[in-house]
């Protein structure tokens, strides 16, 4: 009869604690090679678009991802093929006003339930032909054939605008199923209008509606069209200001991302003169007052309307730069791809000097790391895009291009962008 054999309980504790040793000690070291910028590329997977600012997933499975063009055409690029197909997804043109640099086509968001309801939201500005803009968010449908939408509109939200510029544009449905819509303080400059820190004006906010629900009886709407609900626990609907906002003290949010894992909300806000910020929102968190035009970036405006918002009252950016490095934000995305070392990095860049950065949070303090080779890249970074794999994008609107950002994990040496 052989032996039993007999392992002591304190060497097993001692084993353990090696092994949790071990990986602890590789998950620092993979983090730490994480901020290795050798272990980020870029890959163009499309070119010859036309101002091509956004690239959004359906969240079907489809393995699509659906390009805007500002002119006012939606393609589809497949990413399985590697091809944009010849024939436009949607082409309303002939609707947006795409006159200036910040009008046209800005933004899209796809239903939760589009894989069975095949509906989506488009955000554009419209030429009404009695003076200025308007801002529109209206719903669409995809047709029988799912490459191709149906022509019909129906428009959830107007709002007039006071000038050419400042349209933010956005738009994204929350973890909480309703729709996220970034509006600009109206244009002009240094808020002219005096909209940032009126919540009786939908403009310098983050209005949340719900498109699925109608109006109330009592509710406060402050859209010139109103085919929409306001969601439960809108901060605003016992005040005297409009029951959609969800946040404010804005001056040009063009660009906003959820993190697919938290739910948490990033807001690249454009800044006047001297700052540009990212700001932060906990998901379910509204009611917040970002202090444009009393604050630019993490300062006080001077240049502008002499107003004040309490520091109790305001909330900071978490991340700033001054225009030495560029002069206007783009904000981009959390990733949560398949590399784990770069889980929970930030990613942004900057639309002119065409600069990206990521950033960590750290215990509450968010530090940024230039990613110095993508710049010599890029030429116009007007958005950031995530498909269904959690892989990144960018998209170049003066080049007409869509690069995919490759990530290597520095541990493995493995690229699962590819």
């Amino acid at each position: 009869m052989k032996p039993m054999l007999h392992i002591r309980d304190d060497h097993v504790a001692v084993t353990r604690t090696v092994i949790l040793t071990a990986v602890l000690l590789l998950l620092v070291c993979s983090r730490a090679d994480a901020q290795n910028q050798n272990n980020l590329s870029l890959t163009q997977i499309a070119n010859e678009l036309l101002q091509p600012i956004g690239f959004v997933a359906p969240g079907d499975g489809s393995r699509r991802m659906f390009i805007i063009e500002q002119p006012g055409v939606i393609r589809i690029y497949n990413i399985a093929t590697r091809n944009v197909n010849a024939t436009p997804f949607l082409d309303i043109a002939s609707l947006v006003d795409n006159a200036s640099n910040e009008q046209g086509l800005l933004g899209l968001a796809f239903h939760p339930d589009y894989a069975t309801n095949g509906r989506f939201y488009v955000n554009y500005t419209r030429d009404p032909g009695e003076g200025d803009d308007l801002t529109v968010v209206a719903e669409y449908s995809v047709s029988a054939n799912p490459d191709i939408a149906l022509t019909a509109q129906t428009t959830l939200l107007e709002i007039p605008q006071d000038a050419g510029n400042h349209n933010g544009g956005d738009l994204h449905f929350g973890p909480d199923g309703y729709l996220y819509i970034a509006m600009g303080d109206g244009g002009g400059g240094d808020d002219e209008f005096d909209h940032a820190q009126d919540i009786s004006t939908l403009k310098g906010a983050m209005l949340r509606i719900d498109v699925d629900g109608a109006p109330a009886v009592g509710d406060v709407l402050c859209g010139q069209v109103q085919n929409y609900g306001i969601p439960e626990g809108n901060p605003f609907i016992d005040t005297a200001g409009c029951d959609e906002i969800w946040s404010y003290g804005l001056r040009n949010p063009f660009r906003f991302s959820f993190d697919a894992l938290t739910g948490d909300m990033f807001i690249g806000d454009v800044g006047q003169r001297l700052w540009e910020e990212i700001d932060f929102e906990p998901a379910g968190v509204g009611g917040r007052n970002y202090g444009w035009s009393c604050r630019e970036g993490a300062h006080d405006f001077v240049n502008g309307n002499a107003c004040v918002v309490p520091q109790n009252e305001r909330t900071e950016p978490v991340l700033e730069y001054s225009h030495t490095f560029g002069c206007s934000v783009t904000g981009g995305y959390v990733y949560r791809g398949d590399v784990a070392p770069f889980h929970g990095l930030y990613f942004y860049g900057d639309y002119c000097s065409d600069r990206v950065w990521f950033a960590e949070n750290n215990g509450g303090n968010w530090v940024a790391t230039e990613w110095t080779t993508a710049r010599f890249i890029l030429d116009s970074i007007a958005s950031f895009g995530e498909d269904e794999d959690g892989v990144l994008y960018i998209a170049d609107r003066n080049d007409g291009a869509i690069y995919r950002i490759n990530i290597v994990d520095p541990v493995f040496g493995d690229s699962f962008e590819d």
